[in-house]
C-alpha cells in the first residue's frame, strides 16, 4: 500500500540529528541554527542605543556624588581650585564643624628645583585669609607619593588625628567634581572601622555637567575619573 501523503504543515518537526549533514568522514557537519532577523537586529540596536544613552546621562552624576554624614570634622583636599575652597569655607561655617583639615602631598617645583610646595599648607593659608580661625585648622602633609595619593592623604590624616588624640565620629570630604566618588572610596578604605565618611562634590566649572560630552574638558574629566574609579574599586588593594 502506498504511503499516505502528509502536507508540509503536518509533517513532524526535524530533530537535530536530521539537520546534520556529515562531511569529511564525519569530522564536520552542518546544522541549522537560530539567527536574528532584521526585526531582531533592530530591537538589539535600539537596546544598545538606550543603554549607551543611559550611560552617558548617568555617568557624570554617578561620579560627582554628594553624600554627607553627621560629622564635626571637615576634610579638604588641597589640590582643588580656589572656588571650591570658598564653598568649603561656607560649608564649614554653616555645618557646625569643629575642625577643618587640609590634606595633600608635596609636589616638586617646575624646572627640577629641589624645593617643594605643599597644597595642604597653601590651602590652610587661604582658609586663614577667608577668616577661619587658626586653631580650627589642621594641616596634614602626606609626603610625595608617586601613586594612590588620595589614599595616602587619608591614611596620613587618620594617623595624625590618632596621634593628637582626636576622636573621629564622622568626617566629610570636600573635593572637586567627578573625583568625589573615588575620594570617598579611598577615605572609607583608610577609615574602615574608625568612622563613617561622607563626601561633598563642588561642581566643576570647566563644563556643563548636564552636557559633559559636548566639551573636550568634560570628556577628559569624566572618562578619566571613570577609569580611575574602576581601578580604585576593583584593582586597588590597601
Amino acid at each position: 500500500m502506498p504511503e499516505a501523503f502528509a502536507p508540509p504543515f503536518l509533517s513532524p518537526p526535524l530533530v537535530s540529528s536530521e539537520l546534520t549533514n556529515p562531511r569529511l568522514f564525519g569530522l564536520v557537519s552542518r546544522r541549522a541554527r537560530w539567527g536574528l532577523t532584521w526585526r531582531g537586529r533592530g530591537v538589539l540596536l535600539l537596546l544598545l542605543l538606550l543603554a549607551g544613552l543611559l550611560l552617558v546621562r548617568g555617568l557624570q552624576p554617578f561620579l560627582a556624588v554628594t553624600d554627607r554624614v553627621p560629622a564635626r570634622i571637615l576634610v579638604v583636599e588641597g589640590w582643588i581650585p580656589v572656588y571650591c575652597l570658598e564653598a568649603a569655607a561656607e560649608e564649614f561655617r554653616t555645618g557646625k564643624y569643629e575642625l577643618l583639615c587640609t590634606v595633600g602631598g608635596s609636589a616638586p617645583r617646575r624646572g627640577g628645583d629641589a624645593a617643594s610646595h605643599n597644597p595642604a599648607e597653601i590651602t590652610a593659608d587661604q582658609f586663614l585669609e577667608m577668616g577661619i580661625a587658626p586653631q580650627m585648622i589642621k594641616t596634614v602633609i602626606s609626603g610625595e607619593p608617586e601613586r594612590d595619593r588620595t589614599y595616602t592623604s587619608a591614611v596620613s590624616l587618620r594617623e595624625a588625628l590618632r596621634h593628637d588624640g582626636i576622636v573621629v565620629k564622622g568626617l566629610n570630604v570636600v573635593t572637586h567634581g567627578e573625583h568625589s566618588r573615588r575620594s570617598r572610596l579611598m577615605f572609607e578604605a583608610a577609615f574602615d572601622g574608625v568612622a563613617p565618611v561622607g563626601v561633598i562634590s563642588i561642581p566643576n566649572r570647566s563644563f556643563d555637567a548636564d552636557h559633559w560630552w559636548r566639551y573636550s574638558e568634560g570628556v577628559r574629566e569624566v572618562i578619566s575619573e571613570a577609569a580611575s574609579y574602576f581601578y580604585a574599586r576593583f584593582l586597588f588593594h590597601p
